[in-house]
């Protein structure tokens, strides 16, 4: 029998469940306790009952929660419930999914959609109600739509011709709408570009003291130049466009799939040639090589070619998530020391610093530098990494083999033993499929004298546009010798072609399929596509040959072939010359069964010309 507690007034169980459950207004939540608030007065238009308490989100697709509170030693009666249950339905008229919360202060009882959770006794934080409705997912289509709108805008209508400028300008400007700036509709443009800049300014003041590289984001940021900014419908659009992102990315309700890698993903696939070089981890290939690499809340994780940011914000997501949610210390520990990420590229930097500012997480532990080097290598000695999860670039031009050389060596550095490579790291990189047997044979031996290259697994053609991937996972510190390679291979990951959307998961075929591979992965078995590569052979998933067809037209083009070649003809002219006779210089007689052409002065089976 549950022990009562000593009585408590109905504005102390108020008090104490705001507590709890964490009910505080946010920029994208209306959030609070009370007894006189209508929702007449938090939207719902001429509706005057009020509830006790209420958690609201901007975004109507996120779940809402209801709480009704009795003083203390109250028993929870029908009548209770049946007023709870009103003001659920009240809420249900804007919001598709709401929880219910009645609370005495000792007894709980909550409703999922108006179906009682006999489990949920306890009263506990607003983020496990939110995980009740975890197999709800972002909006996708929503962002991909807002992305595309938000592109062709800042393109056409600002003329802002450079991808990456347009992308940091969007970015900042979701940083100054997280950090609270005034943006509204009708501001004008010089208003517009001050507040965010100067709200940058004040976001980064604290950080600045750690990594003084952060002023970089302002740099760049200054540096955009527009070549128009007196559309005033335009300027309204895109501050409207960021408000609806913002509302996305900055929801408590947030389960691991992260809003900007959709956004940045979508941004990416209206780059030119001359903008191949930076390729942005698609979301699913991120999540799964999280679980694959076994990384958990206790790992400090290193992206050494981090780009915008996805594998550490994916990471942090799920930690987080792991760790019990936002409000944990543990969660705190994780973000201000567990993420970890250098980029050379000095506009992708900016970029990954504004996305980690938007998550309010991680921005000072990036580093803008060159991963080949020494210096780089001397950074991540220092951060104690036991994870590894890396995307490089893949052009030799960039140094793709010296990256994963220097990372490996770097992380499997061992100061207490006299800095030796001994130290045991799992290590996971994207890579085009031979990338390990096509690039420098002897650099890849040295790598493979300190390190274990211990899975290949080999991922869908087509989730990077134009070269064939593999994910590349190894163990530092234990020599490759003759150990051999456990390989898979990925053929299908559920995503479809959009048209002018790219490739997303519209059937949610994904986390079934991402599910069944990191079992088969774990277990090393049950999958007929599993290989065991003998590292002295090969360094890649080895498809099998393509079976040869013949058919009886290549036997006979053969055969024709031949003879033009005996005859000394020219194949060339004598196609031409052939194909203008038959089109040219014949007749075309159509009978009920067939097109009849024949040459003129030829006679056809009936015995006409």
């Amino acid at each position: 029998m549950k022990k009562k507690s000593s009585y408590l007034s109905e504005d102390k169980v108020r008090d104490l469940a705001k507590k709890i459950l964490g009910f505080y207004d946010t920029e994208t939540v209306q959030s609070d306790v009370g007894q006189l608030t209508s929702f007449n007065q938090l939207g719902f238009k001429g509706v005057k009952d009020r509830p006790d308490g209420w958690y609201l989100p901007n975004e109507k697709c996120f779940p809402a929660i209801i709480l009704e509170t009795k003083p203390g030693n109250t028993i929870l009666k029908q009548e209770h419930i049946d007023e709870l249950l009103k003001n659920c339905r009240i809420t249900q008229k804007k919001y598709a999914h709401v929880i219910g919360i009645l609370y005495n202060g000792d007894d709980t009882i909550v409703f999922k959609d108006e179906t009682r959770l006999e489990n949920e006794t306890a009263l506990q934080n607003k983020e496990h109600y939110l995980g009740l409705f975890a197999e709800n997912s972002i909006d996708k289509q929503k962002i991909y739509n807002l992305t595309k709108r938000i592109n062709d805008s800042l393109h056409y209508d600002f003329g802002i011709n450079n991808l990456k400028h347009r992308m940091i300008f969007t970015a900042c400007a979701l940083v100054a709408k997280r950090y609270g700036a005034k943006l509204d509709s009708g501001m004008d443009y010089a208003t517009l570009h001050t507040s965010i800049h100067s709200c940058l300014s004040k976001s980064l003041t604290e950080a600045k003291k750690q990594n003084q590289k952060l002023d970089l984001l302002l740099e760049v940021y200054s540096e955009i130049k527009m070549n128009s900014t007196d559309n005033q419908d335009a300027i309204d659009e895109f501050i409207d466009n960021v408000k609806q992102i913002s509302d996305n990315i900055n929801s408590d309700f947030w389960r691991g799939e992260d809003v900007m890698a959709i956004f940045f993903n979508e941004f990416t696939r209206y780059k030119g040639k001359s903008e191949q070089g930076q390729v942005f981890t698609p979301d699913h290939i991120t999540s799964l090589m999280y679980r694959i690499s076994e990384t958990t809340k206790n790992d400090i994780v290193l992206d050494a070619a981090c780009g915008s940011g996805a594998f550490l914000v994916k990471s942090m997501c799920n930690m987080v998530n792991e760790a019990g949610g936002i409000n944990t210390s543990l969660a705190k520990k994780i973000k201000d020391k567990q993420l970890y990420g250098i980029e050379k590229d000095r506009e992708i930097y900016a970029l990954a610093c504004a996305n980690m500012l938007i998550h309010k997480d991680g921005k000072t532990n990036l580093e803008k530098l060159d991963s080949r080097y020494t210096e780089a290598s001397s950074w991540i000695k220092g951060k104690h990494i036991t994870k590894v999860l890396m995307n490089p670039p893949f052009e030799k031009k960039y140094g793709c083999i010296d990256i994963i050389s220097n990372v490996l060596n770097s992380v499997a550095y061992n100061e207490d033993d006299d800095g030796k490579l001994t130290r045991q790291i799992t290590c996971a990189f994207i890579l085009p499929d031979k990338k390990l047997e096509k690039d420098s044979k002897q650099k890849v031996k040295k790598i493979l004298k300190n390190h274990t290259l211990q899975k290949i697994i080999k991922l869908p053609e087509k989730v990077f546009d134009g070269v064939t991937t593999s994910i590349f996972i190894f163990k530092t510190g234990i020599p490759q010798n003759n150990q051999e390679i456990f390989a898979c291979y990925i053929e299908d990951d559920g995503l479809e072609t959009v048209k002018n959307q790219g490739r997303q998961d519209i059937r949610n075929k994904w986390q079934d399929i991402e599910d069944k591979w990191v079992d088969i992965i774990y277990k090393q078995s049950g999958s007929s596509t599993i290989q065991w590569i003998n590292p002295n052979n090969h360094l890649s998933y080895q498809l099998a040959p393509k079976q040869i067809e013949i058919f009886e037209e290549d036997f006979i083009k053969t055969m024709m072939d031949y003879e033009l070649f005996k005859r000394k003809i020219n194949q060339k002219e004598f196609g031409d010359n052939l194909l203008k006779k038959v089109l040219y210089s014949s007749q075309v007689k159509q009978t009920k069964n067939d097109t009849i052409i024949a040459l003129k002065g030829e006679q056809n089976e009936e015995g006409e010309d």
